[in-house]
């Protein structure tokens, strides 16, 4: 039996995940008490309503042990081994439960941290699955992965920096100046963490343009295979702006638009938008 890949809903890659044949466990999400789950039982529009309402972000959480433990045992039924992805372990306590989740099925289940959040971590799982497609080893999957994980570019600009600030990642003095400067933030993961990148000002439109000029310049060389569009619910057309000025800089074979989940949502808030790819070195 092939290679059975799998990964936390974090991987943002919506009906893909069944077309590559990809086991998703969802996060989840808690709004007043009340548990919800990534992809399943909550949508993006739910957290917006929710924040707008409450003035507060909700709360997500990691998988336990035993539910990745359980999760683990129904995948096997799909493949002799198991390689599971989870969010940067800088991000989420999700990527140490699922390897002591791994420590019970006697080596038949790798984990993976990606480094990465969103589609980010959707590319690496996406190559993965085409490994496994093609009958690659356990062993020849997890080390092409480990290379490829550190060579992806998982950055992305938001609207507001509203649900930053909620969630204690910028102070309410930066908060103030984006808001009076119409700073848009580059946001962007460097070896597993998410650090502020080049500031954009003005319209969300002027700035996608020119983030993604940026990425041109500082990624001439990269893996033409497949691009993401991804973005938390954007207006039509700063998503519409942002695929056809990536098909206008790049070659890729594909550029996907996938909508973040709620996990993710939860985190950065509405008009939220990144170009997410897999570069050369």
């Amino acid at each position: 039996m092939a290679i059975r890949i799998t990964s936390d809903s974090t991987c943002d890659l919506g009906n893909l995940a069944e077309k590559y044949n990809v086991g998703v466990l969802p996060m989840a999400v808690t709004l007043d008490g009340e548990v919800y789950y990534d992809g399943v039982s909550i949508t993006p529009q739910d957290i917006f309503a929710f924040v707008t309402e409450k003035k507060i972000l909700p709360k997500t959480s990691a998988p336990s042990i035993g539910d990745y433990e359980e999760f683990f045992k129904e995948q096997l039924a799909y493949g002799d081994e198991i390689i599971h992805f989870n969010i940067s372990s800088k991000s989420s306590a999700s990527h140490n439960f699922a390897k002591q989740a791994a420590e019970s099925f006697n080596g038949k289940v790798r984990v993976i941290d990606s480094m990465a959040l969103s589609t980010g971590q959707g590319l690496l799982v996406l190559k993965a699955a085409e490994m496994s497609a093609a009958g690659k080893s356990a062993d020849e999957i997890e080390e092409t992965i480990n290379e490829l994980r550190l060579r992806v570019n998982t950055s992305f600009v938001p609207d507001s920096l509203d649900y930053l600030y909620k969630g204690g990642r910028v102070s309410k003095m930066t908060l103030y100046g984006a808001n009076l400067l119409k700073i848009h933030p580059q946001i962007q993961m460097e070896q597993g963490q998410l650090v502020p990148g080049k500031k954009y000002r003005g319209k969300m439109t002027v700035c996608i343009k020119q983030y993604v000029e940026d990425l041109k310049n500082a990624y001439p060389k990269y893996d033409k295979t497949r691009c993401f569009v991804t973005h938390s619910c954007a207006d039509e057309e700063l998503v519409a702006l942002a695929k056809a000025k990536v098909k206008e800089l790049f070659a890729f074979d594909e550029v996907l638009e996938t909508v973040a989940g709620a996990t993710v949502t939860s985190h950065c808030g509405r008009n939220t938008l990144g170009v997410l790819f897999i570069y050369e070195e």
